[in-house]
């Protein structure tokens, strides 16, 4: 996640210098008899300590080659499709590394497709620790990585288990926390680029393009979390946001989704609007009493399995349930 701090929208204009959203007639009767499944968060905090148990997911690392098999192989037993999407990334500093995106196709046989994405890596530095010893430390990443790939582990475990109408594509993008660090004061580029490298990668080379709307899901397991309208989301993809936390509120967890907007975030979901064309959101929290708005366990080596909230995996992994199992 970008070490950027949020920026917030007045009256609806950025402050930045630099779908389909369901169905109706008929149909909208029909919704209310469907059976959506229950998530399981313990399902996903288990996920979550076995990806943690390998270490920090940093390219180039034994950990990270080892939790993209333990991905694959989970969406493969699942019964997806899966395909890794390999390139080289270059790092803000000039360091070359080789990656992968991970894609999981549910059903990919379906024309009605929806697309759900997380990053899987961890960033290589605690630049916003407390403690400056650890600025140079890699991040364990359970919450800031690993949270939204377990909520997409179990949601295929539950469209294997009772198929919804709509396809689904998983993609785990790679390099999203590659941005430079808050100690390297000499880079002069464009710090938002350095940014999200696996989804600059996929949006210009999509294994598929034909979603109705994409849901992107970044840091969705902490303490205390709240995930208001993110101001991208809202400009690019209006209607999935209604859609969200409509759904939000019907699976009974608005005191998660709060119907208030937020502010904009460089994240993954924007090459996927900007260069790709999904209209895509971001359900990331928003700390309004915090200076970076992330969480306290942002960008630190406390971002740890033992500081996950598993209240918050469940609200929004019954959340993204209710918008594939009703729309």
């Amino acid at each position: 996640m970008n070490r950027l701090c949020y920026i917030i929208a007045i009256a609806g204009v950025t402050m930045l210098t630099g779908c389909k959203g369901g169905k109706g007639g008929g149909e909208e009767a029909a919704k209310d008899t469907v059976q959506v499944p229950e998530f399981s968060a313990d399902s996903a905090m288990v996920s979550i300590q076995t990806q943690c148990a390998f270490g920090p997911r940093t390219l180039g690392s034994q950990a990270h080659e080892d939790c993209a098999k333990y991905i694959e192989e989970a969406f493969k037993t699942l019964g997806c499709e899966v395909q890794r999407q390999e390139t080289d990334f270059t790092f803000y500093n000039g360091q070359r590394y080789k990656g992968c995106n991970i894609i999981a196709s549910y059903k990919p046989e379906l024309t009605e497709r929806i697309l759900l994405c997380s990053h899987w890596d961890s960033r290589p530095w605690a630049d916003n620790d407390p403690n400056p010893a650890n600025h140079h430390k890699p991040v364990t990443a359970a919450n800031d990585g690993a949270s939204g790939v377990a909520v997409m582990i179990e949601v295929a475990r539950l469209l294997k288990e009772q198929a919804p109408q709509v396809g689904v594509d998983f993609v785990c993008f790679d390099a999203e926390d590659a941005g430079v660090p808050e100690w390297d004061t000499a880079f002069s580029g464009d710090d938002q680029a350095t940014w999200c490298l696996g989804s600059q990668y996929w949006a210009e080379h999509p294994h598929r393009a034909d979603f109705r709307f994409g849901i992107l899901l970044d840091m969705v397991g902490g303490k205390g979390a709240k995930f208001y309208k993110e101001l991208f989301s809202q400009h690019y993809a209006s209607s999935v946001v209604t859609l969200v936390w409509s759904a939000a509120k019907d699976a009974g967890y608005s005191s998660a989704f709060i119907d208030q907007d937020g502010g904009g975030i460089t994240d993954d979901h924007l090459p996927l609007n900007r260069v790709a064309n999904i209209p895509t959101i971001d359900i990331i929290p928003y700390y309004p009493n915090m200076e970076h708005s992330f969480g306290p366990t942002w960008h630190t080596i406390n971002d740890i399995p033992e500081n996950i909230d598993t209240n918050t995996l469940k609200a929004v992994g019954q959340t993204l349930l209710q918008v594939i199992y009703t729309y």
